[in-house]
């Protein structure tokens, strides 16, 4: 307990952790000051070791087997929130210093992200039960950044605003081939079929697939969207637009150049693709342990350094940069509350400690972007200059048209 506790002295600066020990003791750091207090209780010795070593990890870990607990009225929210205030002082911990820079000599090696792993990885979250996901997604089944116009939006109209955003980025025309790279569950492909474009749609999920298919039957426009079960790197055609949503965090460390290149390759000499996707305000990083292993492996969310070396590399003209810093953070705090009410039915499809996972991955990326380095941006890139018009005006009006504001 001793290694733990000079670790927690030196990075609880901010609210006050009460941590309850095997034997009952009660150990308390921080000042109390310009924070929540949190009490929770630790049930086997062993996490003494292991939470001084890697805490985010075995943190993570112990609140789902049971080993940690919350007390005293404390919540994982509380917890994770009382982490993320203080987690500049965990950093500069030398023994957690020493961590992340072994992360960042072994980040390549974590996340080789080739056809078939990265097909088995983005399985390992999306093949999870559709019913899961309806627990706390809108009716829409988007789980990727909504568009807020007002922070207290209800998330359906926030969904409904980020495809109307996305699509009058896209100004389609009708009869335009669009490729989406990463389709989901369809919301987007029935939203530019809509609006009059052919589209195809790739994806490696097959539950996601099913559902996606039957959502376009149903609405008739079966003749305007293909679904592709297919990687993008093992697809090639040409398209007047490509558009990938929430795709890009996916690709991993070491492939952004294979994955701007096959955008590159598959678009015409006048099209257009819109890119949307996580990013951080930071320098390049690497995936923190817990989401790397339970939840998203091969995830990584990249620096916009890091994405720009790769268009320029490629010879891709940004013609258009929207950084949405806060939309993510209500976004996934819509989620985290909708599956909070919903928790004893995510239990009878799974069971409490999927569900103790799910809630710590919810509160870790919610917080991520309201106190850590998270955003979300969207590009327009583009092999001519003049391929995007000049000013973005046409974005705006294209939107207002979509949303019914004339």
């Amino acid at each position: 307990m001793k290694l733990l506790s000079s670790l927690l002295r030196s990075f609880i600066k901010r609210g006050r952790m009460r941590v309850i020990d095997v034997a009952g003791t009660v150990h308390e750091f921080g000042s109390g000051e310009d924070g929540p207090t949190v009490t929770i209780r630790l049930h086997d010795k062993a996490l003494y070791r292991s939470l001084f070593l890697n805490p985010e990890l075995a943190a993570g870990e112990a609140y789902m087997d049971g080993t940690l607990t919350m007390e005293e009225g404390s919540t994982c929210y509380d917890f994770m929130f009382l982490f993320s205030i203080n987690r500049a002082p965990l950093g500069a911990n030398p023994v957690q210093g020493l961590l992340r820079k072994g992360w960042k000599l072994f980040r390549r090696h974590q996340q080789k992200n080739n056809v078939e792993r990265a097909k088995s990885q983005a399985r390992h979250h999306y093949d999870l039960s559709t019913e899961l996901y309806r627990l706390f997604l809108d009716d829409g089944l988007n789980y990727s950044c909504a568009y807020y116009r007002d922070p207290d939006e209800p998330l359906e109209s926030a969904q409904a605003a980020k495809l109307n955003h996305l699509v009058a980025k896209l100004d389609l025309k009708p009869g335009m081939e669009v490729l989406e790279i990463g389709g989901g569950w369809g919301s987007l492909a029935i939203r530019m079929a809509e609006a009059g474009a052919r589209v195809t749609s790739l994806n490696v999920s097959p539950e996601q697939m099913k559902i996606a298919e039957e959502r376009v039957r149903a609405a008739g426009l079966e003749d305007r969207v293909t679904f592709v079960l297919k990687d993008y790197r093992e697809f090639n055609g040409q398209f007047d637009r490509i558009v990938s949503v929430g795709m890009m965090e996916h690709v991993g460390i070491g492939h952004l150049d294979a994955y701007f290149g096959q955008i590159r390759s598959c678009l015409t000499q006048k099209g257009y693709a819109v890119v949307h996707s996580i990013g951080r305000m930071t320098p390049p990083g690497t995936t923190g342990p817990f989401i790397r292993k339970h939840i998203f492996p091969g995830g990584y969310v990249p620096a916009l350094s890091e994405v720009f070396a790769s268009t320029e590399r490629l010879g891709l003209w940004v013609c258009d940069a929207e950084i949405l810093r806060l939309h993510y953070y209500y976004t996934i705090r819509d989620w985290r509350r909708r599956f909070e009410e919903n928790r004893a039915a995510a239990a009878d499809l799974y069971d409490e400690t999927f569900c103790r996972m799910w809630e710590f991955y919810l509160c870790a990326v919610e917080l991520g972007f309201l106190h850590g380095s998270n955003m979300v941006f969207q590009l327009l890139l583009s092999k001519e200059r003049d391929a995007v018009p000049i000013v973005r005006d046409f974005i705006v009006d294209n939107e207002r048209e979509l949303n019914g504001e004339g």
